[in-house]
């Protein structure tokens, strides 16, 4: 049987698969997103989670319609070249992305079971990332087991493109109900610059005192021509942060947020400044709420003792 296959065919193979395996990618990390953010890890330490699917999404715009329109074209070249279908390239590429989608498979199902013996706890959404993978990646290996054994019909291949089609329009939506609209990533985005702002001024006010001996009567007393540190501002409205001296160990930054922001755990109140954080102890509480927050901070001696000048 003749199964030459020329140039054309050869890289409409390759895009095919080449845009299937993005997509598949794709779609599964945006899930694992939305089920990160709908159902958030506890830990002990500082997570400031900032959720983003812009990526994800824009891969599924571009590289999904690519697959259907490489696969539909690659049936039109089987239909009018039957022995294509036993070429090398064709089979090899199919074989490969059934053993990933089989390993896939395998590998979902033994950190379930590994989870359960284990006595961990199955939380939702860990539960929801295993049955989405087991989902996607056995979707996969029934399509292509079938298309292996060029057991798959015309009308049947159009009924698993619109199911594929219909999965990954409603994942992109989910994706946004739950993660938020662009403008709100955007949002999300600018609190998450502004909180690392904040961690960048206290740091630089904690070495201040280590170095003189008091706290900074204004950030403008921050600037360092030396070593080139610049105070940050807002990085939507360019306005300054706010500082304000609260005591001989005490100081107050604050800051316009967007949206609610949550830290969650590690929070270590300092014992003789109720309501404040001690810096140093473990982790510091940036959680906020939308609009002007303050963050009050007192700095442990102890911690940080001011250095002995020679």
């Amino acid at each position: 049987m003749n199964t030459k296959m020329t140039a054309k065919n050869f890289f409409l193979h390759l895009g095919a698969i080449v845009t299937f395996y993005a997509s598949a990618i794709a779609l599964i990390t945006l899930l694992f997103e939305a089920i990160n953010f709908a159902y958030p890890k506890v830990t002990n330490a500082y997570q400031y989670y900032f959720p983003s699917i812009s990526f994800q999404v824009a891969t599924l715009i571009v590289a999904f319609p690519l697959f259907l329109l490489l696969s539909w074209l690659l049936q039109k070249s089987y239909v009018a070249e039957p022995q294509l279908r036993e070429s090398l390239v064709r089979r090899w590429l199919a074989y490969i992305t059934l053993f990933i989608a089989g390993a896939v498979v395998a590998g979902d199902l033994i950190t379930l079971i590994y989870t359960y013996l284990d006595g961990q706890e199955l939380t939702t959404g860990f539960l929801l990332k295993v049955l989405a993978l087991l989902a996607i990646a056995g979707g996969v290996f029934i399509y292509y087991l079938r298309e292996i054994r060029n057991q798959i019909a015309s009308r049947e291949r159009n009924i698993w493109r619109i199911v594929a089609l219909v999965v990954v329009i409603g994942s992109i939506i989910l994706g946004f109900m739950v993660v938020g609209s662009p403008k709100a990533q955007r949002e999300r985005r600018y609190d998450n610059q502004r909180v690392q702002d904040l961690q960048s001024i206290q740091w630089q006010v904690v070495n201040y005192y280590q170095q003189k001996g008091t706290l900074p009567n204004s950030l403008e007393q921050l600037r360092d021509p030396i070593s080139g540190y610049m105070i940050p501002t807002d990085p939507k409205t360019e306005e300054s942060y706010e500082y304000k001296k609260t005591g001989n160990l005490g100081f107050e930054l604050c800051a316009t947020f967007n949206k609610e922001g949550f830290n969650g755990i590690g929070l270590m109140p300092h014992p003789s400044y109720p309501g404040t954080i001690a810096i140093g102890k473990d982790a510091e509480n940036w959680s906020h709420e939308a609009g002007r927050t303050c963050f009050d901070r007192i700095i442990d001696p102890e911690l940080y003792p001011v250095r002995s000048k020679i």
